[in-house]
């Protein structure tokens, strides 16, 4: 598949142009005709014989941006000046900043919050630290935390890489929860390490968000933090995914009128998100699960699986596959209802949709390219979503944590189960009304307005159901 020009990959070039009267018409053209996309034409200085523009262009990757400025340099007496790089310049200096809530404007304003006013809250919170969350930024705080070794898209690429990406989440998190959250990269990819630095600094935060860690460590982390710390800890590559996959799935059986009871699924993937979205599934009521990895479809009797190696594998082993099947993901595939991707790309060919039921659904959700071509399965399956922005039904974590995260806090939960999960997706769900649902929107926009609140407020409710709110 082909990628398509992005934002992401956009440049603004400064030029100057002869003040003749097809020369800007010239320079488009060029462009697309490489195959650029242009999204922007300023002029931004003009004189007798010339004008100086900014010329702002998407391109499919860095390698293609530069050859959209050399077909530039084609046109008669242009002459190329500075090129930026648009999203390196979103990053200039960082995404975040801190800023003080309150003035500090003389002497008083010193001491109301510092020294010496400051001693009587510190004193009131030593007396009962409950009141850390009425009294510090605790009450709305998240870290998001990593160890940069599983890091999408880019694999193992360490703490220091990873920063931007956990910078970006932050920012979402404040965009669209008001959550102040914060990137912690750790320098260690030891299990002990992590849990070790994580406990630390947990003082400071009413939430942890895991991410980008890799399995199997990110499994036993999350389980041991769960159980060590008084304050609710999300993984989201496992749970959010899962979360906006059960979601889009009882959507989009809703669009070909099957039951999540009684459709066949089959899943590629085993490791994080796998198994989150398998436990998921399962807990929301799917009965007749296949799931499978790069050595085939999983049954206890597989060999690295009897071993008992991989206590994740066999979990799913034993929770799945009814009828013993034993074979290829791509024989596996045959007349199911229902395939669910998070694992490699281009694993599946449009042929292989075609052998599934009638009125099937396809999740490709490895990103950035999908486990088969979104084109090719739209030929054969009814629905088809992705986890990419430029194809229907958008599968993005950003449509949950945000408001998962707010309803947590909202309700001073100390953890999260899997009821508070299944009220997230049922509540994400519900925001696509009847009238609008079809096979091309299943999912809201994240920029939809009411998502964040309607999944928080569900979240909220759910924590004080089922005590996810008692320590």
């Amino acid at each position: 598949m082909t990628a398509l020009p992005s934002v992401s990959n956009s440049i603004t070039v400064r030029l100057v142009l002869p003040a003749r009267a097809t020369a800007v018409s010239e320079l488009t053209g060029v462009i697309e005709k490489n195959g650029g996309v242009v999204t922007g034409l300023d002029v931004t200085a003009s004189g007798p014989q010339q004008l100086r523009v900014d010329v702002t262009a998407a391109a499919r990757d860095t390698a293609h941006a530069d050859e959209i400025v050399e077909a530039m340099r084609s046109v008669h007496g242009v002459e190329i000046g500075k090129v930026s790089d648009r999203t390196f310049l979103a990053h200039l200096g960082g995404k975040l900043k801190i800023e003080s809530k309150v003035p500090i404007r003389n002497r008083d304003d010193l001491s109301l919050v510092y020294t010496p006013g400051v001693a009587r809250v510190c004193m009131a919170i030593a007396k009962n630290p409950d009141d850390a969350r009425r009294l510090t930024i605790k009450r709305n705080t998240v870290a998001v935390v990593t160890d940069g070794s599983a890091v999408l898209g880019l694999g193992n690429i360490g703490p220091l890489a990873a920063l931007p990406v956990m910078e970006g989440k932050a920012a979402l998190f404040k965009r669209f929860a008001d959550i102040d959250a914060f990137p912690i990269c750790l320098d260690t990819q030891d299990t002990e390490e992590i849990i070790a630095a994580v406990k630390a600094i947990s003082p400071v935060f009413a939430g942890i968000n895991l991410e980008d860690i890799s399995a199997p460590r990110c499994f036993e982390i999350e389980a041991r933090l769960r159980e060590e710390l008084d304050i609710p800890v999300f993984h989201d590559d496992q749970h959010g995914t899962a979360i906006v996959a059960l979601a889009a799935l009882k959507n989009a059986l809703r669009v070909v009128d099957k039951g999540l009871g009684d459709v066949r699924i089959v899943m590629s993937g085993a490791g994080a998100a796998g198994t989150a979205i398998l436990k998921l599934l399962l807990r929301a009521g799917a009965r007749h699960v296949v799931v499978a990895d790069a050595l085939g479809v999983l049954h206890p009797d597989r060999e690295d699986i009897a071993s008992g190696q991989f206590p994740s594998l066999l979990w799913s082993a034993t929770h799945t596959n009814e009828e013993g099947f034993r074979g290829t993901l791509r024989e596996a595939v045959r007349g199911a209802d229902v395939f669910v991707g998070v694992s490699a790309p281009n694993i599946l060919s449009g042929e292989d949709i075609a052998t599934m039921a009638e009125d099937a659904i396809v999740f490709a959700m490895a990103n950035p390219e999908p486990e088969v071509d979104p084109i090719a399965a739209a030929q054969h399956a009814t629905v088809v979503a992705t986890g990419r922005s430029d194809f229907a039904n958008q599968i993005n974590n950003v449509l949950v944590f945000p408001g998962v995260f707010r309803g947590l806090l909202d309700a001073a939960s100390t953890r999260i189960n899997e009821d508070v999960m299944l009220a997230a997706a049922n509540a994400l769900a519900a925001t696509v009304a009847p009238e609008e649902l079809n096979p091309a929107y299943i999912v809201p926009s994240v920029f939809h307005p009411d998502v964040a609140k309607v999944v928080a407020a569900a979240v909220q409710a759910a924590v004080k159901e089922s005590g996810a709110d008692e320590a």
